[in-house]
């Protein structure tokens, strides 16, 4: 009995593994069906990877969003006709094509379904970021619905970062962050600066648009590298229609466009399927000071009673808690309110708990190492040899290898003590001395050492 519930415990436990290895699968992909009928496998972009209660640990969320009270709409996704999903995406007022198709509808259906809680925070949230994002893409000229990229890419987590590392709100990877005048050192990343990465992702997008001239090319190279998109580009025989190279892109930048669509899709019409936005309370409006010493979150929190949680929600960029200003002038985001506060009371910060900066030591002595003292002979020898040349050292240091190693000579047969020194050119005493002789007698076919 007791091995039967053993067994039956044993294909439970295999069971529930499956299922969440099943569970944990479906969460990053979804799988399609290809009009010859075979099913596909796309990823999805990490954007619609991240768990809802991940994203409610930020401090915007935490201090800013609720779940909305006055929703009376059943938690209960409609389903439509295909017409209607058509219809509604030609509505959307846009100037890049947002078409309809069946991997489009599974990623609608990931949004509306799956994801609607998620979908709920990320309407709350846009009321913070998309005028940020707007103004960046007004600078560059660009299309405004690209203000939505921001949604598949990080789901508006400033401090997302990806398996790949690529970091913040528009997921910049380290070089074409740099390459676009972001900063990342030990204490400051500005690819998770809200409005230095939005206009770094107008520029970069910008710039793309001039190479491939159509906006869902743009989309996807934005996902997958411009190479990558040539590449599938020049497979599809010269094809530059994103429907045609499809088939040659990477998994996950096969669902970038659906998934970009989609993103326009629920932002325009998240009421149709009875999701719920979270209630906003944003009563910061913001504003950015620039500072020209280093100073830590504690001393602006300690002397404007701020919440040292709020300044690092509104300046994600720094690492360390740190503005960086000694080095380069640096902006610090507060609120508008505190802005005047700031620039009146700049002394009393610098000076307030300035112990929370690190300590660092502009200049340092070299210790020496210690001078021997064994007997005064040694100690004038050693203070005579720093003064000396090197033609003197070099040869000292012969005549002490010569020393050292000595001089020896094989007694040959007749040989006594008195001729051997006299050919070298020493006394008997030495040479019993140094030899440790005691006597007169020597024996032929020894060695003797005479220096």
């Amino acid at each position: 009995m007791k091995r039967v519930n053993f067994l039956l415990i044993t294909v439970m436990l295999g069971c529930a593994t499956t299922a969440f290895a099943q569970q944990n699968k479906d969460d990053k992909e979804i799988t399609v069906t290809t009009a010859n009928g075979k099913n596909e496998v796309i990823d999805l972009p990490e954007g619609m990877t991240y768990e809802l209660d991940s994203l409610l640990k930020q401090y915007n969320a935490e201090k800013y969003l609720r779940p909305a009270t006055d929703c009376n709409m059943p938690n209960v996704n409609p389903t439509f006709p295909k017409e209607v999903y058509i219809d509604r995406l030609s509505r959307i007022p846009s100037v890049i094509e947002m078409p309809y198709n069946e991997v489009v509808q599974k990623f609608i259906d990931r949004y509306s379904g799956k994801l609607r809680r998620s979908v709920s925070y990320v309407v709350g949230a846009s009321n913070f970021y998309m005028p940020i994002f707007e103004e960046a893409l007004e600078a560059y000229g660009l299309p405004l619905e690209l203000k939505y990229l921001p949604v598949i890419e990080s789901a508006l987590n400033p401090r997302a970062v990806s398996r790949v590392g690529a970091t913040g709100l528009w997921q910049f990877m380290l070089a074409t962050g740099k390459h676009y005048g972001l900063t990342v050192n030990s204490l400051i990343d500005e690819r998770s600066d809200i409005a230095k990465s939005s206009y770094a992702a107008a520029h970069y997008l910008s710039d793309l648009y001039r190479i491939f001239g159509d906006w869902n090319l743009v989309i996807a190279a934005y996902n997958a590298g411009p190479d990558n998109i040539n590449k599938a580009i020049h497979r599809a025989k010269g094809e530059k229609d994103y429907w045609k190279i499809y088939p040659y892109l990477p998994q996950e930048t096969r669902g970038y466009v659906p998934a970009f669509i989609a993103a326009n899709y629920i932002m325009n019409y998240y009421c149709e399927h009875n999701i719920c936005p979270m209630t906003a309370t944003l009563p910061i409006k913001t504003d950015t000071v620039v500072v020209n010493h280093d100073i830590h979150f504690n001393q602006v929190a300690g002397v404007l009673g701020i919440d040292v949680a709020e300044i690092k929600a509104l300046n994600p960029q720094y690492r360390k808690d740190i503005v960086c200003g000694a080095s380069a002038p640096a902006s610090l985001r507060l609120p508008a309110s505190m802005v005047n506060k700031f620039i009146d009371k700049q002394e009393e910060i610098f000076a307030y708990s300035s112990e929370d900066l690190p300590t660092k030591r502009r200049e340092v002595e070299v210790a020496e190492a210690p001078v021997s003292y064994s007997s005064s002979r040694s100690s004038s020898r050693s203070s005579s040899r720093r003064h000396e040349s090197k033609k003197e050292r070099r040869k000292r240091e012969r005549r002490e290898r010569n020393s050292a190693g000595g001089k020896s000579i094989m007694i040959k047969d007749g040989d006594t003590l008195s001729e051997i020194a006299k050919r070298n050119h020493t006394t008997v005493q030495k040479l019993k001395k140094l030899n440790k002789i005691s006597g007169s007698s020597i024996r032929a076919g020894k060695k003797l050492k005479v220096k």
